[in-house]
């Protein structure tokens, strides 16, 4: 966002119940006298910053017990995809869970930010934008997709990840005529093919136009196998 997202704390908008607005600025010390993770000398390059912050981030949320999963290219990555990450990392979250997550934040003086849409809140960590995620392509997450998740290292750090499955369909039901860029989704599924139930994400698709056309361009590169017609 090129907005002043951290000038002030939001306010509380709906959509998101109960979500107090909640955390310092980014320099400020946290409640327990540690360096605030926004203070710390920032990686050169951009997805080893990118991946540096999903770490610290995955790393606090494991410590205060809370239920995620690590989503997005830094999860593709976990998995065993490029380490050419994409504009931000991404969390799963229960949305039951936002008030929960935000104070774990606010504790490390990460501010929260609540965007206008109301599937989502944000903060920045080491100058990179982090996304928790209430809903993936308007499913909201639930506690059996949290269950799928695997724990992966993400270099160092072990945390849950989305399971490829997942993952993949996630990436794929948000493609619609105003989202249709194949180009990054191409790359993570010539990368995790080998992990995905492929029927299980065709079916969740149905017959949407945009996904079936990933899907044909997926057959003719020989990513996947063509689906049998049935006799």
């Amino acid at each position: 966002m090129t907005q002043n997202q951290q000038s002030a704390t939001p306010a509380r908008r709906p959509g998101i119940p109960g979500l107090r607005p909640v955390g310092n600025s980014p320099g400020d010390p946290t409640p327990g006298g540690s360096r605030s993770l926004n203070s710390q000398e920032l990686p050169h390059d951009r997805s080893q910053a990118i991946l540096e912050a999903a770490k610290q981030v995955g790393a606090l949320l494991k410590r205060k017990g809370h239920r995620f999963a690590l989503a997005g290219s830094v999860a593709v990555y976990a998995h065993g995809g490029s380490g050419h990450l994409q504009h931000d990392a991404d969390f799963c979250v229960l949305r039951a869970d936002a008030d929960a997550v935000a104070d774990t934040l606010a504790e490390a003086s990460l501010t929260v930010r609540t965007p206008p849409e109301d599937w989502l809140m944000k903060t920045t960590c080491l100058g990179q934008e982090i996304d928790f995620l209430f809903e993936m392509a308007h499913r909201p997450v639930t506690t059996d997709v949290l269950a799928r998740a695997q724990d992966v290292p993400v270099d160092s750090v072990h945390m849950p990840v989305l399971a490829p499955t997942d993952l993949m369909r996630g990436l794929i039901e948000a493609f619609s005529e105003h989202y249709c860029d194949f180009g990054p989704v191409l790359a993570a599924a010539r990368a995790l093919r080998e992990k995905v139930d492929w029927e299980d994400v065709r079916g969740s698709c149905g017959d949407e136009p945009m996904p079936a056309a990933f899907f044909f361009l997926l057959e003719r590169l020989n990513v996947i196998a063509p689906r049998e017609q049935p006799r």
